[in-house]
């Protein structure tokens, strides 16, 4: 899966030693952390200078930047320089990260003892002081082995950061009426470090048809062919064209204008006027950008395609954004998950879009029409503009559901919970799965209600709350909810209910 729209990450580690301790402690145990990180995940820039000083801080740090790390870790292999570490996170302009030394034998502590376990409560006091960002992990003190698996926690973190740092969301048309939940005050954009820019689908139509006939569009054709295959996922050959022209159409808008930026993300208007215009819905396009890193959220959700992108940077996979849609019959739930899994009718609900979760992460798909606009615009009959949907089931496994979302009033918060799609049939359409999250119903409730979240949230594949957690809080979100456990009060549930 090419992944190109987000960074590649190279992370080196600076040694850090107070000039009052033996430095080749604090050397001795970053090349111990080298090995160990080499051994188990892959390559991590060992930079040669050990900092005691200012001086050493510049040098240290140009010696990172010339080897093109975007990504630091900094190591107090023992007490540390309180100044010149923490001078690092602000002279290094990516996502740095601190870490200490355990102390290694009760035999050594004498001259092998190095304190850097109270000397990150100084770095941290430090930082402070100078309002630097910095991840510090949840217990950031350990040995080689420990601190190599804290590195490789690390890098998913680092490369969000760096990929919302060079972020354009590119929008065209304003929201659906009627759909405001998914209104989005763009100065938090700017704060985040995001760049936006706001187009009208006037500008997108007038782009498409500029394509037509562009040579380029057979073999666009040609790969979707190839990738619907031939067991019925292909049911519309005569619209393929029409798909391929646009996909190449937002590609070429993607490169004519990310500008300054590396990355870009869409978050585009698809009905009521678009299928109208373009004589077909783009949800099948859309779900191919995402599985190559570009999201393109439904319904200008431009916070929706923010929390894709940094879905799609943390698990390096492709994601898909759904509506939080409707509650599991209870006889489907007692016909086919009750038993099987321990779960209860309101830990579960259907998560659902037209069409935009990609192929690859549904059971069986193929290209479908959507019903609801095929009602509204086409009367019911034979479909022809309201085609082009990928419709399948959501393949079972574990999944994280979260977002990141902008107050009417500008401010930042977030929701994360783990969960997972289960195996059940759901007998329905669009792209769409029976989910289950522990305690969904309060959470529904305490959270999503009472905090006044949209109905889109993003979908990744696999756990990632911990990742994801880590750098919201990185980025300053100061209200992050989760599922809490049964016992766990939200601070709006009634004891007594």
């Amino acid at each position: 899966m090419n992944m190109s729209n987000i960074p590649d990450l190279k992370c080196g580690i600076i040694s850090v030693s107070r000039d009052c301790f033996i430095i080749s402690l604090s050397e001795n145990r970053r090349q111990a952390i080298v090995s160990a990180y080499t051994k188990k995940y892959g390559d991590l820039y060992e930079v040669k200078k050990t900092v005691e000083n200012e001086k050493d801080m510049l040098a240290a740090v140009k010696e990172a930047k010339d080897a093109s790390c975007n990504a630091l870790v900094v190591f107090l292999g023992n007490f540390g320089p309180e100044t010149p570490e923490t001078l690092i996170a602000r002279e290094f302009d990516g996502p740095v990260m601190y870490v200490a030394a355990a102390e290694e034998t009760g035999k050594n502590l004498i001259n092998g003892r190095g304190d850097a376990y109270c000397g990150m409560l100084n770095c941290s006091y430090n930082l402070g002081l100078r309002h630097l960002k910095a991840f510090i992990p949840e217990y950031p003190v350990g040995t080689a082995e420990e601190l190599a698996d804290m590195i490789a926690e690390f890098q998913p973190v680092a490369r969000t950061l760096l990929g919302l740092k060079d972020l354009k969301i590119i929008t065209f048309g304003p929201r659906p009426q009627d759909f405001f939940a998914c209104n989005a005050p763009i100065q938090p954009l700017y704060d985040l470090g995001v760049e936006i820019e706001e187009n009208s689908e006037l500008d997108l139509l007038v782009a498409y048809r500029a394509h037509e006939n562009d040579p380029r569009i057979k073999d666009v054709v040609a790969d979707m062919t190839a990738e619907l295959g031939t067991d019925g996922g292909n049911p519309y050959p005569d619209l393929l064209p029409r798909m391929a022209q646009y996909e190449l159409t937002l590609m070429d808008w993607m490169e004519e204008h990310k500008g300054a930026r590396k990355y870009v993300a869409f978050a585009n208007k698809c009905w009521p006027a678009f299928p109208t215009e373009f004589r077909f819905e783009p949800c099948y396009v859309n779900s191919r950008l995402v599985s190559r890193g570009i999201p393109v959220a439904c319904e200008v959700d431009i916070y929706g395609a923010l929390s894709e992108y940094i879905g799609l940077c943390v698990s390096q996979d492709a994601v898909t954004l759904l509506d939080i849609n409707n509650s599991v019959p209870k006889d489907l739930f007692e016909a086919n998950i009750k038993g099987t899994k321990d779960y209860t009718l309101q830990d579960t609900f259907m998560g659902f879009h037209c069409g935009n979760t990609p192929l690859c992460k549904l059971r069986k798909g193929g290209v479908k029409y959507q019903l609801i606009q095929n009602r509204l615009l086409e009367n019911g009959n034979t479909p022809d503009i309201t085609r082009g949907t990928l419709e399948g089931d959501i393949a079972d496994g574990d999944i994280t559901f979260f977002r990141l979302q902008s107050t009417s009033d500008g401010q930042l918060r977030a929701y994360i919970a783990e969960g997972e799609v289960l195996p059940a049939a759901t007998n329905s359409f669009g792209g769409i799965g029976i989910f289950a999250i522990p305690q969904m119903g309060r959470f529904y409730r305490h959270v999503l209600i009472e905090k006044h979240f949209p109905h889109h949230g993003a979908v990744a594949f696999g756990h990632f709350g911990k990742t994801i957690f880590s750098v919201l809080k990185y980025l300053g979100v100061a209200d992050v909810s989760f599922n809490q456990p049964k016992g766990m009060l939200y601070p709006s549930e009634n004891p007594f209910a």
